[in-house]
């Protein structure tokens, strides 16, 4: 199982939300490079960038950040938060990212992220579904859509998509364990690769989600940030 260290962006600083609320907020670092590079000095192999300040604006909002980032490392790394059309696809790829995740806009038109595989290429998009009651949350997690999750997940799958982050928002910064039987049911009935987000607080969480079969990766960030766990505690776990 692959593991993702999660950077997540805000006012160019590196913080982490609770639950995704704006104003549950914890400020890690003013140095967003510097995290990245000692993940990355650290052995992680892939780094999973989040763009708060574009998920609630509607926009990417840290390009020249993200080149920055790229500028110092090697590894590969994805990008989500705001992304709304193809040119900021085409930016943030541009910029270095490997990889950008589509929620939001998604959920809104199936039709475009349809699209962006056709242009880009199923490796370089990526399916981010937020549940919140089993409902999928977007605009930053402040509004829940119509849609279940799994049967979103199973009509995007139809459409192209091949890789799903799904996150759990009400385990998300909480370090109270990651929603097993969430993320098992999303494996099984989508066939995806899945990137299992929310919730991760120890090395009991990730070889909990070891026991999913065909799980293709967890993130972690706070666990991280506050010093519950080291990664190369975490890699010697799930390698």
């Amino acid at each position: 199982m692959l593991l993702l260290p999660a950077i997540d962006l805000m006012s160019r600083q590196v913080v982490r939300l609770r639950q995704g609320k704006a104003d549950q907020k914890t400020v890690y670092s003013d140095d967003p490079a510097a995290f990245a590079k000692k993940w990355q000095d650290e052995g992680a192999e892939f780094l999973h960038i989040v763009d708060l300040d574009g998920a609630f604006q509607g926009s990417p909002q840290h390009i020249e950040t993200l080149r920055t980032i790229a500028g110092k490392i090697t590894v590969p790394f994805e990008i989500g938060g705001g992304v709304r059309t193809e040119k900021d696809v085409e930016n943030l790829l541009a910029a270095g990212a490997t990889r950008v995740i589509v929620g939001s806009k998604a959920c809104e038109s199936p039709e475009f992220i349809q699209s962006l595989i056709t242009h880009f290429g199923p490796e370089h998009i990526v399916l981010g579904i937020d549940a919140k009651d089993g409902f999928v949350a977007v605009k930053g997690w402040i509004e829940n859509s119509t849609w279940q999750a799994v049967p979103f997940a199973q009509k995007m799958v139809t459409l192209g998509v091949t890789t799903i982050i799904y996150t759990d928002i009400s385990t998300d910064g909480m370090l109270q364990g990651p929603n097993l039987p969430a993320m098992r049911e999303m494996v099984a009935a989508t066939g995806a690769r899945i990137i299992a987000s929310g919730g991760v607080s120890s090395l009991n969480d990730l070889q909990a989600l070891q026991t999913i079969p065909n799980l293709h990766a967890a993130i972690i960030g706070k666990a991280l940030y506050d010093g519950k766990v080291t990664l190369p505690q975490c890699l010697s776990t799930t390698r």
